[in-house]
């Protein structure tokens, strides 16, 4: 049988599923601006409230991978 890590499968959701599910959410947010007529500032708080929790994961990542190339 084909057997893959759960490591592996971990790997792929975190690193190349998970950010394309953020995309995702990103355009949803800016079609619930775009429907609702949110304006400039409406949009501003929309994208603020809603992507400040797929901001700090992107953030995480980058971390990760700092504290992997640099401290380890």
């Amino acid at each position: 049988m084909f057997a893959i890590a759960a490591s592996t499968i971990t790997d792929w959701g975190l690193y190349i599923l998970l950010p394309i599910f953020i995309t995702f959410l990103f355009f949803i947010m800016w079609d619930i601006s775009k429907k609702s007529e949110a304006g400039h500032a409406g949009t501003f708080w929309i994208f603020l409230a809603l992507g400040a929790g797929s901001v700090g994961f992107l953030i995480k990542l980058l971390m990760e991978v700092a504290f992997e190339k640099w401290f380890i």
